[in-house]
């Protein structure tokens, strides 16, 4: 450190602007110097809890899911940038989430809910037979029934020849043949039956499934017209519809519209139902724009082993086509062209940039073993309540001024160079917390009082100090350096001790205890920088012109 005074003083005036820029860029940034915590800004209060609406969890399953939602909900929160956020349970089967200052909340409820299971699967480049379609449409008219076919608008007869063509090529007698004789090996009986029963029923020819579906644009595909997705869905999810599939086969739509001859469609995949990969092997994901089609991707990249594993079945299958499923929705389906290594790619089509870095954030944080749901969501204002955060402006208010009155009518001058001090310090303590992004609560608050009072205690050590080296016959310098000497390892060991004990309750507290530690530690650096450096720095200003022999105002 500079020793003389002018170095001294453009040292403090430095850091004091260093400190106050950190908190003109943070207002610049969101409007506020400092972020606030819930309890003094309101924000987004949420209730989770299992999704478990088939009934197939056990308690124990349910509260083991809590378990590891909890930690996982804690590794995205904190990637998404919520500070201080509160995340706890609420007996075994729920959670609450609290998060500060929230202002878009469908994302921050996108992120918190999203289950991100990754799967890898083939593509069934044959497609769905057109004996497999009719039997799914045979399934559908026995469960529903014809009436609740009709009444969803869906009695259309058989598809037509062209239909027929464009589905499984010009000859769609011999395509429907071969297809049926494909499938005769799993059901051949009772397709007869069933043949049989249409004839004496005309009414079970109709076909509510495969007359949305069209052609695909590539192979293993089917496409649905954008208006008709809400009931295809519906029929897809009946346990007829599951279980006329047939086997090792599954349905599952692409995530994104496509648009075609001024209609938008929606892909409708068939897949390989086991997946050959899932999403546990992944190591890391990040979001970029391919710099090629400026489209949004998600790069992913496997460990060790999940990069052998998918060498090994890449390699297996050049030429397929390979599904990346995330959460049952296709989100792409590139061909294989040659054996992958480590690592892929995630296509987000025409989605934005800050949607592809949410999906590498939940991807990066783990996929929730079990589903949530939100029981409950608010937008909570303070949880203080505006009356009690105006009563304690008031009283800090209030308990400054009197500081104030105390330290200048006590020490006179030299108290009065102490509040240009710890002025000073309260710009440090807030350009400190501005800087490494701390959330103030109440809390941190306290912690900031605290941290006020040892600073003030450390001047009262000097300056007494200082009176007792005048009393004993010092001259005025040597009084007051004997006095900044003599106070400092009493100054340490306070400050010291102190800080210890906010680093463990740092260490070892969450939320807001956390919130009181943060702001204590850094009340603790700033306020033996002011005493020690600040305040000796304002004295020897003070000094300056006097003799030796001249009395102080102390």
């Amino acid at each position: 450190m500079f020793k003389s005074v002018r170095g001294r003083l453009i040292t403090v005036l430095v850091i004091a602007l260093g400190a106050m820029w950190q908190l003109y860029g943070n207002y610049r940034d969101t409007g506020s110097p400092i972020k606030l915590g819930l309890d003094l800004q309101g924000g987004m209060h949420l209730v989770l809890e299992v999704d478990d609406s088939l009934g197939t969890l056990t308690p124990e399953a349910r509260a083991a899911g809590i378990d590891q939602a909890e930690q996982v909900l804690r590794t995205r929160i904190d990637e998404f940038g919520v500070e201080e956020p509160l995340i706890q349970k609420s007996g075994s089967e729920r959670i609450i989430v609290e998060l500060a200052g929230i202002s878009d909340t469908d994302r921050a409820r996108d992120i918190i809910q999203q289950a991100a299971f990754l799967e890898f699967k083939l593509v069934d480049i044959d497609g769905m037979s057109q004996a497999g379609l009719a039997r799914i449409d045979r399934a559908l008219v026995s469960s529903l029934g014809v009436d609740s076919i009709r009444a969803l608008g869906r009695d259309i007869e058989a598809p037509t020849g062209d239909l027929l063509e464009e589905m499984f090529g010009s000859d769609s007698t011999d395509a429907a043949a071969d297809s049926a004789s494909a499938d005769a090996a799993q059901d051949s009986a009772a397709a007869t039956d069933e043949a049989e029963q249409e004839t004496a029923e005309p009414e079970l020819n109709l076909r509510p499934f495969s007359s949305l579906l069209r052609a695909g644009d590539s192979p293993g595909t089917y496409l649905v017209d954008e208006e008709d997705v809400p009931t295809a869905r519906l029929f897809l999810s009946t346990p007829a519809a599951q279980a006329a599939l047939p086997r090792n086969i599954s349905l599952q739509w692409g995530n994104e519209p496509l648009g075609l001859a001024a209609r938008t469609y929606r892909r409708l995949y068939v897949l390989v139902e086991e997946a050959f990969m899932s999403g546990e092997y992944l190591e890391d994901a990040q979001a970029q724009r391919d710099p090629q089609f400026n489209q949004a991707i998600v790069n992913f990249q496997f460990n060790r082993a999940g990069g052998r594993l998918f060498s090994r079945f890449t390699g297996a299958n050049v030429n397929e086509y390979l599904a990346i499923v995330l959460d049952g929705e296709v989100m792409s389906a590139p061909i294989i062209r040659d054996r992958i290594g480590a690592s892929g790619q995630i296509e987000m089509a025409g989605a934005p940039l800050e949607e592809a870095r949410d999906l590498a954030l939940v991807l990066r944080a783990g996929a929730l073993t079990t589903p949530l749901r939100i029981m409950e969501e608010r937008t909570v204002g303070p949880s203080l309540g505006q009356d009690s955060i105006d009563q304690g402006e008031i009283a800090g208010i209030v308990g400054v001024i009197l500081v104030l009155f105390i330290m200048i009518g006590y020490y006179r001058v030299a108290g009065m160079l102490s509040i240009v001090a710890l002025t000073i310090y309260l710009i440090l303590v807030m350009g400190g917390m501005a800087g490494i992004g701390a959330t103030l609560t109440l809390p941190g608050i306290a912690g900031l009082i605290l941290s006020v009072g040892m600073a003030v205690d450390a001047n009262v050590l000097i300056f007494e100090r200082i009176r007792e080296e005048l009393a004993a016959g010092r001259a005025t310098r040597t009084a007051v350096d004997e006095g900044f000497g003599h106070a400092l390892s009493a100054i340490v060991d306070a400050n010291v001790t102190t800080l210890i004990t906010a680093l463990i309750l740092f260490q070892f507290g969450t939320g807001p205890v956390r919130g009181f530690a943060v702001t204590l530690s850094i009340g603790i650096v700033a306020s033996f920088f002011s005493a020690i450096y600040v305040t000796r720095t304002f004295f020897l200003l003070y000094l300056q012109g006097k003799k030796a022999s001249d009395p102080i105002s102390i």
